[in-house]
């Protein structure tokens, strides 16, 4: 009976759900205390869970956070759920935590970077995350010789959200010929055409660009493969879309554990379908084999 309990919250049920389905199915009477205690029992399991032993190295970690609200002190507080999803070196993919934490900022990711450490994992070839201020100084804090790429996708959305309706079409094929560019050299030169034409009207785009280049531009120095897998942050939005689905039934959560009993077992119910590795591993792997050579010399991989 528990484990049917467990499964429907995974699945996003809200309590009164639960207990109405009880009652349908079984003709079982269930309060809403007891569903809570029943779903309590995973806590403990949650906390090993984000403490377990990871990989020596990841070939790539994805970082971003999704936002909730829980009720907190008879307030309605946001919290962001900070996520670490990482591939490791024989493309496994795995979530490597979900913490809980307050509004998204540098300072908690770099605990996090602390967490992974200690948890053993040792490098990380190339992280990829959103445009978060101070983001690429917290994972440089822990691990310095990490490749940091930037999110593609995000820094278009960003950069392009005041651009008028008539203009969009056009600038998004001028911004296009920057980021889908064959070598770096060739996306900075129409970097600085893309401001010729559009700078008087757009300051703030050539600028974020030109700010942000560093970090933006980490993948025009791999082979096409790798490229694909990096530019952008999708395999992890991708997830977080599927957690929205669950959560979707939940506008407040009641507390913070309400909120990652909920996360942690749709997590187990979506991660347990990812077997196997992505059908280009094999040429992915022997190019960062040669661009990392140094790094993973001497590990057991």
């Amino acid at each position: 009976m528990e484990e049917k309990i467990l499964s429907m919250y995974a699945k996003g049920m809200t309590t009164g759900d639960i207990e109405s389905h009880m009652r349908e199915l079984y003709d079982i009477d269930i309060s809403d205390s007891t569903i809570s205690r029943i779903t309590d029992k995973i806590l403990p399991i949650v906390k090993e869970w984000q403490e377990r032993p990871l990989e020596e190295v990841y070939a790539v970690v994805f970082m971003d956070a999704i936002h909730y609200h829980v009720r907190s002190e008879g307030r309605i507080v946001k919290r962001a759920v900070y996520i670490a999803l990482g591939i490791d070196m024989n493309g496994k993919k795995d979530v490597l935590g979900m913490y809980v934490g307050e509004n998204e900022s540098a300072k908690f990711w770099l605990s996090i970077m602390n967490g992974l450490k200690n948890r053993g994992v040792e490098d990380i070839l190339i992280a990829c995350v959103d445009g978060l201020n101070g983001f690429p100084q917290a994972i440089e804090a822990v691990y310095p010789k990490t490749e940091i790429q930037q999110c593609i996708i995000h820094q278009i959305r960003n950069s392009t959200k005041f651009v008028s309706y008539k203009d969009i079409k056009k600038l998004m094929a001028d911004l296009k010929l920057v980021y889908a560019a064959p070598t770096e050299e060739t996306a900075l030169n129409e970097l600085e055409l893309f401001k010729d034409k559009w700078d008087s009207k757009y300051p703030k785009i050539y600028k974020s660009w030109h700010d942000n280049w560093a970090t933006l531009s980490t993948y025009f120095k791999y082979p096409e493969a790798v490229r694909r897998l990096i530019y952008t942050t999708n395999a992890i939005e991708g997830f977080n879309r599927q957690l929205r689905k669950v959560t979707k039934s939940k506008t407040v959560f009641p507390s913070d554990d309400s909120l990652l009993k909920m996360l942690y077992l749709a997590t187990m119910d979506i991660t347990k379908k990812w077997t196997g590795h992505r059908q280009d591993w094999g040429q992915i792997h022997s190019q960062l084999e040669i661009y990392f050579e140094e790094r993973l010399a001497g590990r057991n991989l």
